[in-house]
């Protein structure tokens, strides 16, 4: 993993904002860790009938976040060596207090360690949080967008391509999918559509039709943010917007619902069993996966705590090779813009000039970070008094070309 090798730090320096941690009572980034992280162990020992060792390391995890330290990697794990040097400043210290973006990431490295993910045995490779991801996919909110899908079947290519768009951008909402933003829980009026940020023609412009682009998408979660992906990237293809389409995922389970190869076959398996246009749409996204022009790719970069600046020179040369890399998702822009306390009017461009080739960022806020917005807009959300930036009311799409 080239250069990700080196320890994380805290990234301190001079004119950087504070990295965000989970220190500050009431902030989001202590509700994940004090309430969050502990229900998922919770959930976690209830969707498996894991014997005595499991549920031991379980409650141990969750003993260690509330009134201990982080605790090294158990000595039979493959990546222990990497994960000490990694987490050299952490190690030993109170939860709270590392970077929040690493000590997310360690702690769904330590949960899998707990399960005995990667350990001999019969847990080994089994997915904690599968129960979740298959409920999802199996439900009536997922049948009926794909049922939706035939309503789209009938409009203009551009019509089709904008609403898309926008169902890929929206689809890790829970009251949203084909159908884009609205209804009762709908974004804060700041803004009519709850984008605070709205370079969709940008992109377009990138990948007007007949393009014959190499697009890069990487992706966040499975489930109803994958399958508007999914179906966003057959658009691309069929209409020439792209030639090829590159999607990268997760090389194993992180963040409950991140998206791994295992759930991109789950997603094809679901659209190509459903009636109407979602059915044509999977046959033709299992053609294109066969002859090459939809890739799947699962970098080991993509588990690792650190902020895409920290890229290694494989992947960076990967990405710049393509027309545009999309970035989907909380996580994802968090690394690609760096977790830290910025002024929400800080240039997306400038943090991103660093990425290897143009750029988009299609994201529902769940999270603090947020850059790239015009003053006016960012006045009238603060003075809203709402938690917009973390309540999934509100979206970005922030493009750098």
């Amino acid at each position: 993993m080239g250069d990700t090798r080196a320890a994380s730090g805290t990234g301190q320096g001079p004119g950087l904002p504070p990295v965000i941690t989970c220190r500050e009572p009431g902030s989001f980034a202590r509700g994940v860790m004090a309430e969050r992280h502990p229900a998922l162990i919770e959930q976690v020992r209830e969707a498996f009938p894991y014997g005595p060792q499991q549920l031991r390391a379980l409650d141990a995890l969750l003993h260690e976040i509330a009134h201990g330290v982080i605790e090294p990697l158990g000595h039979g794990s493959p990546d222990r060596d990497l994960w000490l040097e990694w987490g050299r400043e952490h190690i030993g210290r109170p939860w709270f207090d590392a970077p929040f973006l690493w000590a997310e990431s360690y702690f769904y490295r330590r949960l899998l360690d707990a399960v005995g993910y990667f350990g001999e045995g019969p847990w080994q490779a089994i997915d904690p949080f599968a129960p979740f991801k298959r409920a999802e996919l199996s439900g009536d909110t997922v049948e009926a967008e794909l049922r939706a899908l035939d309503d789209l079947a009938v409009v203009t290519a551009d019509e089709r391509a904008s609403a898309l768009l926008d169902a890929s951008l929206w689809g890790n909402r829970a009251d949203l999918g084909f159908r884009g933003p609205g209804g009762e829980e709908g974004p804060a009026s700041e803004t009519a559509s709850g984008l605070v940020a709205d370079d969709r023609a940008v992109l377009w412009e990138i990948l007007p039709p007949g393009a014959r682009a190499t697009v890069a998408v990487i992706a966040d979660n499975t489930g109803r943010e994958l399958i508007p992906d999914l179906v966003l990237v057959d658009h691309l293809l069929r209409h020439g917007h792209a030639d090829r389409v590159v999607l990268h995922v997760k090389p194993g389970p992180y963040f409950v619902s991140d998206a791994m190869t295992a759930d991109v076959v789950d997603c094809v398996r679901r659209l190509g069993q459903a009636p109407g246009e979602a059915g044509v749409i999977g046959g033709r996204i299992r053609e294109a996966m066969g002859a090459g022009r939809l890739d799947l790719r699962a970098h080991a970069f993509f588990c690792a705590p650190f902020p895409y600046e920290r890229m290694p020179d494989d992947l960076r040369a990967e990405l710049g090779s393509g027309s545009l890399t999309i970035l989907k998702g909380d996580l994802n822009y968090r690394r690609l813009v760096g977790d830290r306390l910025w002024p929400g009017t800080t240039s997306f461009a400038d943090l991103t000039a660093y990425f290897p080739g143009p750029v988009a960022a299609l994201r529902t806020l769940k999270s603090d970070v947020v850059v790239g917005l015009d003053p006016g807009v960012l006045e009238g959300l603060e003075r809203s008094g709402r938690a917009w930036r973390t309540s999934g009311t509100h979206a970005l799409v922030q493009v750098r070309p």
